[in-house]
């Protein structure tokens, strides 16, 4: 890598130390939680902003969710011909408005405290900050697209089309989630499935006519043990593969009407393909219980199990290497639990998540970003386009 010593990365991230930490301040005070289409904008907005220094070219895709940015920016040196590595992203917290009175943003004991800060405000300044240095010191890169949405935390409902067709003509994917623990990377995750089964019975009397409902209810109830029989099966044949907690329930009213109306909520989690479509395949093929009662099972959200493949590890190998080229630790990766944005092209495309910096507390009030791990962070991802 054309730098002139194995520090000058992390020497260069370090002196842009103050500006990241105001920037970062300033996108976890404006919060922007899903749903939130101002907030989410706001963010965006702000994104925007930073990204115009790199002369990026930007699109912008805005409903009711709030805004979704594409960014694309120009390459340099040897490798500005090369095809665009993909940066993926989102500006939407699970944090309501107003978590900032008990959440505010602080630091302390060398960490960073806000709501979203981990998950994933620092990660969309690595991405910024990681383009600055490798512009200042004069690197080789390839073309960076850049994809910033609005609506992860909900499973990306109005975005996944748009981070497919973004995905199109890219060499590799990296996402900037939080890390693991101790900052390795996430090179695999779960696949994540959630469902609605609704059950539609009929109402009557429940003392003068219990023999002209249908109880939505009771239906439900035995629809939930054919559900766990399922899963029971699957994790009997393959243990560890799938998990399933049922999250909410809802249905009927008053105790002297048999309640037409009943519902259940089901979060599913997958380590491969093959059990993810068994399972799911099996789950749509339930049936009534009683006569006259019907059943709908309607998918919320849907991502798919990303099992990774060499390719991906090769991309990890690529990072070590840039690790050794900013004088950093080895970073090392790993399957992650939970589900993300790279779980659509992880299967298609050479995928690394969890570039974001250190910390702890996704989704928790004790939301936190080591502040040490942000230059080094920045380092890496300058180091690690002159590799790409």
């Amino acid at each position: 890598m054309d730098t002139s010593s194995p520090t000058a990365l992390l020497d260069l991230a370090r002196k842009r130390y103050d500006r990241t930490l105001e920037l970062l301040e300033r996108m976890v005070v404006t919060e922007s939680p899903t749903g939130d289409a101002g907030g989410v904008t706001a963010v965006a907005d702000q994104v925007r902003e930073l990204f115009a220094e790199h002369d990026a070219e930007i699109s912008v895709s805005t409903g009711e969710w709030g805004t979704h940015l594409v960014l694309e920016i120009p390459g340099s040196g040897s490798k500005r011909d090369a095809a665009p590595v993909l940066f993926i992203g989102h500006s939407d917290t699970v944090w309501p408005t107003g978590t900032l009175e008990k959440m505010p943003f602080r630091i302390e004991g060398g960490m960073a405290y806000g709501p979203g800060i981990f998950d994933m405000k620092s990660g969309l300044l690595i991405m910024h900050q990681g383009l600055s240095v490798s512009t200042e010191l004069g690197l080789s890169r390839p073309p960076v697209r850049v994809i910033v949405v609005g609506d992860e935390e909900i499973g990306s409902p109005s975005s996944r089309e748009l981070l497919l067709a973004s995905a199109e003509g890219t060499s590799a994917a990296l996402g900037f989630e939080s890390p693991h623990p101790g900052g390795a990377l996430k090179v695999g995750r779960l696949g994540s499935t959630r469902l609605r089964l609704e059950v539609t019975g009929r109402a009557s009397h429940a003392a003068l006519d219990p023999e002209g409902g249908v109880n939505a209810i009771e239906e439900l109830v035995d629809q939930i043990l054919a559900l766990r029989e399922i899963i029971g099966s699957a994790q009997e044949a393959a243990p560890g593969d799938v998990l399933c907690n049922v999250g909410t329930i809802t249905g009927g009213g008053k105790t002297n009407v048999v309640p037409a109306a009943a519902s259940v909520e089901v979060g599913l989690r997958f380590r491969t393909p093959e059990v993810e479509n068994q399972v799911l395949a099996s789950i749509r093929e339930l049936t009534p219980v009683r006569t006259d009662a019907r059943l709908d099972v309607h998918t919320l959200s849907q991502r798919p199990a990303w099992q990774a493949d060499p390719a991906d590890e090769a991309l990890l190998a690529a990072v070590e290497d840039a690790a050794t080229d900013a004088g950093l630790p080895a970073v090392g990766g790993r399957p992650a639990a939970g589900a993300g944005d790279t779980n659509f092209l992880g299967s298609s495309l050479p995928t690394l998540d969890g570039l974001g910096p250190d910390g702890a507390g996704a989704h928790a009030d004790h939301e936190q970003v080591r502040l040490e791990s942000i230059p080094e962070r920045i380092a890496l991802l300058a180091a690690l386009l002159a590799r790409l």
